[in-house]
């Protein structure tokens, strides 16, 4: 585990080193990928800065939906135990969603792991930056407020990037608390206290990476817990349909029919001794098509070869609340949480996602105006010195249809905030 450890770090120096000496070049902030570090300088206007939340697109809102309705603790003994009031009532953040290069499940399967991981940094980078671009224009502005701490709203980008964050973040010597979703999971699926198998649905990258099996046979074992039999099925499809991407032209019902099907397969093959109970959400996207998913594993007990596989009762494992509550520990223990009656920097919530930026020369578009798939995933990592996506404020009407009316009807406090 140690010998694991060393190396999971060496990664994460390396991944992220090209990014650490280019910002470190550009202090002032003003170059792409980079930031002004000055904005920590003074701990107390530190605290009054805005939570950055990211994703490979709009999955993430489901994390910020818990973020935003969240009363688990009493907010002035910090105590768990709901008082009535938002644990993050005084708060206000800022979310990202990387649409342009989403999804991010997929850079595993064409050996483009090196640029995934770029991407989450920079990522963070933005978080931390004041640099945007405004909706119709050709130069950034720089008025967006940084952040106190940056959730990852993605499992694959917790996966693959959390440890090159941290390393960045560390070396930068930025006071920024940085979470992620993955060991939140493993904890609901020990406080669900289920007895079942456990299957996972995530994007491919992330069941490459092993990460949940890995993390939730060791939080079982930590709790003296046995471990079940654990499957996982990674679907390079169901994500992009969930966000609306013209690429996966069938319905998400159908998408999560096939990919229930082949977890249950899977499962059967491991040669389980109970059936399927605990599903574990492991992509951002996944709550959003929770009831179709429930629809599709309903449908295939009707069926006899799966009948005895699947529990009729299932139980689902969002991270999201998990991970709003580690935030809230977090903050408090940081002493970065604004009380009742302090004021955040920003009056409303922010919301931005990446787009192409079609005036670059070079980079190559598909008939719908995103970046080309092919393009997309042959690109290598190194030049920060080329923008092909920018970043700019997200509204309704830039949310495919099909995901608009899902965050509408699924996240209503995303919603109203979105809308404004």
């Amino acid at each position: 585990m140690k010998i694991l450890s060393a190396l999971l770090l060496l990664a994460a120096a390396i991944h992220a080193a090209d990014l650490i000496e280019h910002a470190r070049a550009h202090a002032d902030g003003k170059a792409a990928f980079t930031f002004d570090a000055s904005a920590w300088s003074d701990a107390e206007a530190a605290r009054h800065l805005p939570i950055g939340v990211f994703d490979s697109g709009i999955g993430g809102l489901t994390v910020l939906e818990a973020l935003l309705t969240l009363d688990a603790f009493n907010n002035t003994t910090l105590q768990p135990g709901a008082d009535g009031v938002p644990d993050f009532a005084e708060e206000r953040f800022i979310y990202f969603g990387d649409q342009a290069n989403m999804p991010y499940g997929n850079y595993s399967a064409v050996n483009r792991t090196d640029y995934l991981r770029e991407l989450i940094v920079k990522d963070a980078v933005f978080l931390l930056g004041r640099r945007v671009w405004p909706a119709q224009g050709t130069s950034p502005r720089y008025d967006k407020p940084p952040v106190k701490a940056i959730v990852i709203a993605c499992n694959t980008a917790t996966a693959y990037g959390l440890e090159d964050i941290r390393k960045a973040v560390a070396a930068w010597k930025l006071p920024v608390i940085v979470i992620g979703v993955v060991e939140a999971g493993a904890r609901g699926v020990l406080e669900s206290k289920t007895t079942g198998g456990i299957g996972i649905l995530a994007t491919v990258g992330t069941c490459s990476s092993k990460v949940y099996p890995r993390t939730i046979t060791s939080t079982l074992g930590r709790a003296g817990k046995s471990v079940p039999v654990i499957a996982q099925q990674g679907s390079p499809t169901l994500a992009g349909a969930i966000e609306g991407d013209t690429a996966f032209p069938d319905s998400v019902a159908a998408y999560a029919l096939k990919e229930a099907r082949a977890l249950t397969e899977a499962y059967r093959d491991s040669k389980p001794t109970s059936p399927l109970q605990t599903i574990v959400l492991g992509c951002t996207h996944y709550p959003l098509a929770r009831d179709e998913i429930d629809t599709a594993f309903g449908e295939l007990r009707k069926e006899d070869a799966f009948r005895d596989l699947i529990a009729e009762q299932r139980t689902f494992v969002n991270p999201a609340e998990a991970t709003a509550r580690e935030l809230f520990r977090e903050l408090a223990q940081a002493r970065l949480r604004l009380k009742s009656g302090e004021v955040c920097v920003l009056e409303q919530h922010q919301f931005y996602l990446s787009v192409p930026r079609v005036e670059e020369v070079g980079i190559q578009l598909s008939g719908d105006g995103s970046l080309d798939k092919d393009y997309k995933y042959s690109r290598s990592p190194g030049q920060l010195d080329f923008e092909d996506t920018k970043n700019v404020p997200m509204s309704p009407a830039l949310i495919p249809t099909n995901s608009a009316k899902l965050v509408r009807e699924r996240l209503p406090a995303v919603w109203r905030s979105l809308s404004r």
